[in-house]
């Protein structure tokens, strides 16, 4: 059996997460539908990995929910010198965890929970 998984956030604001993602982990912008305005969804990729963000004009934002978006990067301070001009925050140092990795915790602009993970 093949499952593959997509985590999708809503949002009120299509434009400033794509602006996000695309600005901080270099996603690239697959398609939109509908393909004219105005768009409900957007599909991305970050190498291999497929992000959708979804219009949901009620969607609360600045509140963080059951999930955490993970994303292993190169390398953990680099990027997170560049979260808060592209509209994230930043909730601490980075720190060298027992199991190998670094990692920082931040909010992507809507103030979903978000990862940033380096092996070490």
């Amino acid at each position: 059996m093949h499952v593959a998984i997509q985590p999708i956030i809503n949002t009120p604001d299509l434009d400033r997460l794509l602006n996000f993602y695309t600005a901080l982990f270099g996603a690239v912008e697959k398609y939109r539908i509908p393909d004219t305005e105005p768009t409900f969804y957007i599909g991305l990729e970050v190498d291999d990995f497929e992000l959708g963000l979804v219009i949901a004009r009620d969607a609360e934002t600045g509140t963080t929910g059951r999930v955490l978006l993970s994303f292993d990067v190169e390398n953990v301070d680099a990027l997170l010198e560049r979260v808060e001009a592209v509209g994230g925050r930043v909730l601490g140092p980075p720190n060298d965890m027992p199991w190998g990795q670094r990692v920082a915790h931040i909010q992507d602009p809507d103030g979903n929970a978000v990862n940033l993970t380096q092996q070490l």
